[in-house]
């Protein structure tokens, strides 16, 4: 995995909604912690189809924290917005959708330029994929077709979120998450984190910390997948060869 610039600052969360909280409950604390003194965000809501009620939602939450929310698709110069943020905050849905979305509007330079020159990204979901190299590791159907699987590249790493163990008790016979992943991984190089729900990959300093109470599912081309221990940095682990201590079968 090659070097994260240590100007770069990303907060990559799993999941929008944990089960028994509110939209972004769970996720609070990190975010106020993240965006600082910092006061506006600017909103990427292109991963749901109806962006107005979408931009609502987020405007409400982010206002129960203190911070005014702009959608980009209420703006006249999407570019301009970005360039001008302080905050960028890219929400979940449909992966496929998102990244259409981001690319119809010529926003991926834009949003890289700004994250590369320290300003703060928030992603969920949908949005902590295409932070990413590609879109390759979302389970979302392909509802539309982006003109490229080609992501935002803000990290060396692709993200699963919402990532599920294999249940032993199952009959479901189709492929489970860590099959799948193992199969990016026959055809792509790039290490996976799955992350579970409730999970937070804060990306500071250089580093790329796991938040929440769950390890994480590392997953590396030609070895064994293994656990990542909450509150570790997963770089090391992305970077070179590790003993297998304490792994999951």
């Amino acid at each position: 995995m090659e070097r994260l610039e240590d100007a770069k600052q990303l907060l990559l969360i799993s999941n929008s909604t944990l089960h028994g909280c509110g939209y972004l409950d769970h996720a609070e604390g990190e975010i106020r912690d993240f965006v600082s003194v910092r006061t506006s965000v600017i909103f990427v809501p292109y991963a749901v189809h109806d962006r107005r009620a979408y931009a609502v939602k987020a405007q409400e939450r982010f206002r129960e924290m203190g911070l005014t929310l702009t959608s980009v698709h209420d703006v006249s110069n999407m570019r301009r917005a970005v360039e001008e943020a302080e905050v960028i905050f890219v929400g979940g849905g449909n992966t496929f959708r998102l990244l259409k979305g981001i690319h119809e509007h010529d926003l991926l330079d834009p949003i890289r330029r700004r994250v590369a020159a320290g300003v703060p990204y928030i992603g969920s979901s949908a949005g902590s994929i295409v932070a990413c190299p590609t879109l390759k590791t979302t389970k979302d159907m392909p509802v539309v077709q982006p003109p490229s699987f080609e992501a935002l590249g803000l990290v060396p790493f692709q993200i699963s979120p919402h990532y599920l163990d294999p249940d032993p008790s199952s009959t479901h016979m189709g492929e489970t998450q860590e099959e799948r992943i193992m199969q990016f991984l026959e055809e792509n190089e790039e290490p996976v984190v799955g992350l579970r729900e409730g999970s937070v990959l804060r990306v500071q300093g250089g580093a790329v910390v796991l938040k929440g109470a769950h390890s994480a599912r590392i997953f590396r081309l030609g070895e064994q997948p293994f656990e990542a221990a909450a509150g570790s940095n997963l770089c090391p682990l992305l970077e070179k060869p590790v003993v297998f201590v304490g792994r999951v079968a």
